[in-house]
């Protein structure tokens, strides 16, 4: 600690510092404009960036195929209680919506994209929270989740309201806050 209050230990400081900002700037420069874009954190207005994955039935499904609907983007986990808590109205408001005539689009559909690590447990919550939908995606990498690292989600659940041209309408609701969002965009 003496030498870091030396001249001289205040100048390696500074130096290494340098050193260190210049690498991270140069770096980030250099990485490829799709990741910078992904690392980006999703505002209401900005277009919602694809999902494609497997469902548990080996299926791929992917979000743009919802296009002309409002769709709700549910990050979760069958381990997360508090997903599992959010799941019976996720349920509620899919059955009161899912026939629905918004302004730009046709229907309510759900996207549940799980950060389970096992398959079975994440089939078995489908089922024990009967969750209606048919698209449920997955890559089972649990926090290192593509889909994850592309929407920037720090803890779940986490949710997206899109509409029908695939642009972000509302973030981070759930409850009674989906179901006014979503009556506020009904014809």
């Amino acid at each position: 600690m003496k030498n870091i209050k030396s001249p001289l230990g205040i100048v390696a400081i500074a130096l290494i510092s340098f050193i260190g900002l210049s690498f991270m700037s140069h770096t980030a420069d250099r990485a490829p404009k799709k990741m910078m874009d992904q690392m980006a954190v999703l505002n209401v207005g900005d277009k919602a960036p694809e999902l494609s994955f497997f469902d548990p039935e080996g299926k791929k499904r992917n979000l743009s195929d919802l296009k002309g609907k409002m769709v709700l983007i549910d990050f979760w986990a069958s381990w997360c209680r508090p997903c599992r808590n959010e799941n019976p109205n996720v349920v509620r408001t899919y059955e009161k919506f899912h026939n629905s005539s918004f302004k730009n689009a046709e229907g309510f559909e759900v996207f549940s994209v799980s950060l389970d690590r096992t398959k079975g447990d994440w089939i078995k919550a489908i089922e024990v929270d009967n969750l209606k939908w048919e698209n449920h995606v997955s890559d089972l990498k649990f926090w290192s989740s593509e889909g994850a690292k592309i929407y920037n989600v720090t803890s779940i659940p986490s949710t997206f309201l899109i509409d029908g041209e695939g642009i972000i309408v509302a973030k981070g609701i759930r409850g009674n806050q989906l179901e006014r969002a979503l009556q506020s965009l009904t014809k």
